[in-house]
């Protein structure tokens, strides 16, 4: 062979070789782009959406693919099927898997929001509110075995009420027809998430009473999960994603209700700003969102209190099979 058929060959070779290297998606690459599944599109999530529209998620290299779930049976599945990297839920569906003995382990890494997020709303203006007014009417609530659900009967529990007893429960609506249903006369009262219980305010249709976020305590209530494998193979996409979100959670603890919406605008414009502003005046006011990404074992534990005590608690998962706070802890740790 001459020498310059040798050289050819290797050259082709050579190239060759990098087209499988071009072609072949690093881990990095791979990592890049994050499926994203939120268990529904709310306000209440307003420190993703700032994380979002402030380039937060960007300044750390990733593209957030957002995907609305739809229900949380839904996001859940997305994660269990490969259909997303990371999902944004209620840590009772790690809690339902897990104990069900899901084939790959679930994890909960960072926390969004640590109050229930539902207000209950009275079809009539009262001048004052207790929840023994609940006894012996009709409520509009939530499906069985989600959280806000869980939340309803704890918060009723506590003021000395039997749910389903004292209480008629409505349970037949499903979620994204809740309000509709009570503007049409459905129930006394009903149980809604922001901007559903406002827009009816604003419109005439009910009163805003009391919030079960400030009457059941802090929760885990919406944190963002994987599948164990991820966050083994991707550490540094799970603290890069945990940065940014950390940085929103900071950010919100700081700035004026106006920024904040001016933030979050982009991702609802079909909204009043007006509304918007009030709603993200109530979450902020009962601090709702998480200042840190951190899951306490403490608001854990009264997780799995409430999920008792509604019956749906399959068996006790410890907190250390599905909670994770070491990724959280070294993004909090860094100067």
């Amino acid at each position: 062979m001459s020498k310059w058929k040798f050289f050819y060959s290797i050259l082709i070779i050579t190239l060759f070789n990098l087209s499988l290297i071009a072609c072949s998606p690093t881990s990095s690459n791979q990592s890049s782009k994050i499926r994203l599944v939120e268990v529904t599109h709310s306000l209440f999530y307003a420190p993703q959406y700032v994380a979002l529209s402030l380039g937060f998620f960007k300044e750390q290299g990733l593209e957030i693919e957002l995907i609305n779930g739809n229900g949380g049976d839904k996001t859940m599945t997305t994660l269990l099927a490969g259909e997303s990297d990371i999902i944004l839920m209620g840590t009772e569906g790690a809690i339902y898997v897990t104990a069900r003995g899901a084939t790959e382990p679930i994890v909960a890494f960072a926390q969004l929001t640590q109050t229930d997020g539902t207000f209950l709303v009275s079809r009539k203006p009262l001048s004052s509110f207790n929840w023994h007014q609940l006894k012996g009417k009709s409520l509009l609530g939530q499906r069985r075995g989600g959280m806000p659900q869980m939340v309803s009967e704890y918060v009723q529990r506590k003021n000395g009420l039997h749910p389903h007893q004292d209480v008629r429960m409505i349970q037949n609506v499903e979620y994204q027809n809740l309000g509709n249903a009570f503007a049409a006369g459905t129930g006394d009262f009903a149980q809604l998430f922001e901007p559903v219980a406002s827009k009816l305010e604003q419109a005439g249709k009910g009163k805003i009473v009391a919030s079960f976020g400030k009457d059941s305590g802090n929760v885990p209530y919406t944190v963002y999960m994987s599948k164990k494998s991820f966050l083994q193979n991707h550490p540094d996409t799970a603290k890069r994603f945990i940065r940014a979100i950390y940085k929103a959670q900071k950010w919100i603890a700081s700035h004026r209700i106006s920024e904040i919406v001016d933030a979050v605008y982009p991702y609802f414009k079909d909204m009043d700003r007006s509304i918007l502003t009030r709603v993200i005046e109530r979450y902020q006011q009962q601090q709702s969102w998480s200042l840190d990404p951190i899951i306490e074992r403490q608001e854990y534990q009264h997780l799995l209190q409430i999920m008792k005590q509604a019956g749906e608690l399959p068996k006790s998962v410890p907190y250390e099979q599905i909670i994770d706070t070491k990724l959280g802890h070294s993004i909090m740790n860094e100067k």
